[in-house]
């Protein structure tokens, strides 16, 4: 922590926060979420030039720096560590999207056509930690995630609707809804590994 004064101002309020989301804040988690996520999409958005896309990615690379958290030290800004890690996933999915060009909902389906009769629709194991009372103390973080995201959220765990439901109520194909509902799940699922929610 001998650096800490070389951060600035705005990077001492991050480490701040970054402490209190370590010791399980969900609030810390949210403020940390709400400062830096609009500038995050609108770089991604830069890189891959799809809004959905540059929204999955936003959601991926808060997922991975809140589970990483431990591993950030304060000899850098937070925000140029959290910048690096969706950087860095970003250009992984530009590599994997050029050797895969089959677009994700077409393949999601086709997997659909496949499973649709014999897979039920009953939440696996992670949904149904995520379905648990504790996500009450979630909403802070759901409320921050963009509306497309908080409207499946909410609809999937708060009204149990169903894939098919949802694909309905939001005109949006099941794959998509699917691949979306799978990013934002594993966000929260993140947030509650990192604050003992399980």
């Amino acid at each position: 922590m001998e650096v800490v004064h070389e951060l600035s101002d705005k990077a001492k309020g991050d480490l701040l926060l970054v402490e209190e989301a370590k010791k399980g804040n969900e609030k810390a988690f949210a403020s940390l979420l709400n400062r830096y996520r609009d500038s995050i999409y609108y770089m991604l958005l830069k890189m891959v030039n799809n809004p959905s896309d540059a929204e999955d990615l936003t959601i991926e690379a808060f997922g991975k720096a809140f589970r990483n958290l431990d591993s950030y030290a304060p000899k850098f800004a937070f925000s140029t560590w959290l910048f690096k890690i969706a950087t860095n996933n970003c250009v992984d999915f530009i590599r994997k999207k050029q050797l895969s060009p089959t677009p994700l909902d077409s393949l999601q389906d086709n997997l659909e056509n496949i499973t649709i009769n014999i897979q039920s629709d009953l939440p696996d194991p992670e949904e149904s930690l995520i379905n648990h009372q504790k996500i009450a103390a979630l909403k802070d973080i759901v409320n921050q995630l963009k509306p497309r995201y908080k409207s499946l959220i909410e609809l999937r765990y708060y009204k149990e609707y169903s894939y098919e439901e949802i694909s309905s109520e939001l005109n949006l194909p099941i794959g998509t809804v699917k691949a979306q509902l799978f990013r934002a799940k594993t966000l929260l699922y993140n947030i509650l590994i990192k604050t003992g929610h399980r």
